[in-house]
């Protein structure tokens, strides 16, 4: 299996297309600013689309989805180009239907019986979502007493000013955010100011 996303970079840009067109020169940016993971959300009509462009347009980015919820947008997604998957919960069909896809895979989880639960299914790798709602690095501190083996990538109002105390902690491995994706800069088609943005985030180390 691929690399996981968590050992990729310190952020993951979770990134929400409107037209496939912009796809490939938005993951030139980040890929240019350090960041070649990343997170197209199957939000939009044309999700699918940018992550085909991605995939065969930029060589150097990792492209996966987000958003995953169901076995059809497993099978989409991959089918699509998409390297790794990341759901905001997960069920056993869900699971098993990533687990079959062949490649890495971050499923969601907001309670300690979720994680153990995944733990049981033999799954390590996570997304802690919402980050910021479900209790934040005091919660994740918590979890990296009694379960250890749990890893990490917290998603969910995480920005310049507290990712770096989320990378600090022993079970994150990286974080998602949008903050390198400003609205403004993304409908004015500002690569040059999102790869800026991108290389500061890249920046911030785990540990």
């Amino acid at each position: 299996m691929a690399s996981s996303p968590l050992d990729l970079a310190p952020v993951v840009p979770v990134v929400v297309i409107e037209d496939a067109a912009d796809a490939v020169p938005l993951a030139r940016a980040l890929v240019a600013g350090g960041l070649p993971a990343i997170e197209v959300t199957l939000r939009t009509p044309a999700a699918l689309d940018a992550i085909r462009a991605i995939a065969d347009g930029v060589p150097d980015a990792v492209v996966g989805a987000g958003t995953v919820i169901t076995p059809t947008q497993v099978e989409e997604s991959v089918a699509a180009g998409a390297r790794f998957l990341v759901s905001p919960g997960w069920t056993d069909v869900l699971l098993e239907a990533m687990r079959a896809s062949g490649v890495p895979f971050l499923p969601g989880v907001s309670t300690t019986s979720e994680v153990v639960a995944l733990l049981e299914r033999g799954v390590r790798e996570m997304k802690f979502f919402p980050a910021e709602a479900a209790g934040g690095t005091a919660y994740l501190k918590s979890l990296a007493g009694p379960l250890p083996q749990a890893r990490f990538c917290p998603t969910g109002g995480i920005g310049p000013g507290n990712a770096p105390a989320y990378l600090a902690l022993p079970n994150v491995g990286c974080v998602g955010g949008t903050w390198m994706l400003p609205p403004d800069a993304l409908a004015a088609r500002d690569w040059t100011r999102v790869e800026a943005l991108a290389r500061e985030a890249a920046g911030l180390r785990v540990r």
